[in-house]
């Protein structure tokens, strides 16, 4: 529903052109807004003007006339003056206010239309009827984006979306939970995944510095037909918990570039409890100070490599040695063999998987 505010902003700049006052009333004639709140026609008289069959009204200064959403009438304009002109430009505010409720409507619609399709709550031919009615393209190229935002900040961060990207250019935004905004973004034929990942970073970034809300942002897969949204939705739920399960530094998360950690998550949670007792025994490695999981991780990242690992880690080559060795008589493996590197790194993601099964219990 249109805010009483818009309305507000339209009669103002309404009266900054026509030099009329205007005031909006609902049908009990309660005063909703008005650019001066001294010029009242009472009560009495808009109640009976609503009533009546009239679609318009002249009483002395005040020119009464009803602003129509289909046949239901939503509210009373009063255009106050005594030129000529005043009856004319109460139908220009009429007009533009009715404008203004069916883009708002549209725009309700639009969501609840793309809340019920990423929910598969439509059946295919309704999806394209109704997106026919709403003037949604069906064959365009799309991604699904799911932004996390904290409960208390899904308002603001729908406000931040919506000035970044619009239904004009294609661009859809809705709302499946307290703290999570989707935006159905409609790509170019040029665009391609970097691009979106471009689009995903901006995101967060606009987040971080118009809102100070920290946001993590996942997207599923490119489709071509409106009916496949739901699809590239449901991928962008998965690249979300993926992310915080196994890449959790990371605030970016793209369901084609997930590794083996989408592999991970779709194991049965008794074929992880198996494969963790087979390489750890009863001496799972589930606490693991911060300084080894930092070595670790830095040794993976340059290949094996000692003595770039020792280098970017600031410790003596001997200490880095010393670190590895220790992990090995804790955990049976030696990372500096490929294998065992291998093994390690499998093992802590299904650890961390396991943990977050629990933890969500």
């Amino acid at each position: 529903m249109i805010s009483i505010q818009t309305i507000r902003n339209s009669i103002d700049d309404l009266k900054a052109i026509t030099k009329v006052e205007f005031g909006v009333y609902d049908l009990a004639g309660e005063l909703q807004t008005a650019t001066d709140e001294n010029e009242h026609p009472g009560v009495q008289m808009i109640t009976d003007f609503a009533d009546s069959p009239a679609d318009s009204q002249v009483t002395g200064s005040h020119h009464l006339l009803k602003i129509y959403d289909g046949d239901e009438v939503l509210y009373i304009l009063d255009a106050v003056g005594s030129s000529e002109d005043t009856y004319t430009y109460g139908r220009i505010a009429v007009s533009n206010l009715k404008n203004l409720i069916q883009a708002y409507k549209e725009r309700s619609d639009r969501g609840g239309f793309f809340q019920n399709l990423i929910m598969d709550n439509l059946l295919l031919v309704d999806i394209y009827n109704r997106a026919k009615k709403l003037h949604i393209e069906s064959n365009v190229r799309r991604v699904a984006m799911l932004i996390e935002t904290a409960p208390d900040k899904n308002a603001v961060g729908q406000e931040v979306l919506g000035g970044m990207f619009s239904p004009q250019n294609g661009d859809y935004i809705t709302s499946v939970d307290e703290n999570g905004i989707v935006l159905i973004k409609k790509l170019d034929d040029g665009q391609d995944y970097d691009d979106i990942g471009t689009v995903a970073d901006t995101i967060v970034d606009m987040m971080q510095m118009e809102a100070m809300i920290n946001v993590r942002v996942a997207y599923g897969t490119i489709v071509s037909e409106l009916k496949d949204v739901s699809k590239s939705y449901k991928e962008a739920m998965m690249a979300l918990e993926v992310g915080r399960i196994f890449y959790n530094e990371n605030r970016v998360a793209a369901y084609n570039n997930l590794g083996i950690g989408r592999l991970i998550y779709q194991l049965p949670e008794n074929l992880c409890h198996m494969y963790v007792e087979e390489i750890f025994g009863d001496n799972v490695p589930d606490d693991l100070d911060e300084e080894t999981i930092n070595t670790i991780n830095k040794f993976f990242e340059n290949s094996l490599n000692i003595s770039e690992t020792s280098r970017q880690l600031f410790v003596h080559r001997n200490t880095l040695v010393y670190r590895i060795e220790k992990l090995q008589k804790q955990t049976g493996l030696d990372i500096r063999l490929f294998d065992d590197a291998l093994t390690l790194k499998i093992a802590l993601m299904v650890v961390e998987y396991l943990k977050n099964i629990e933890k969500n219990r």
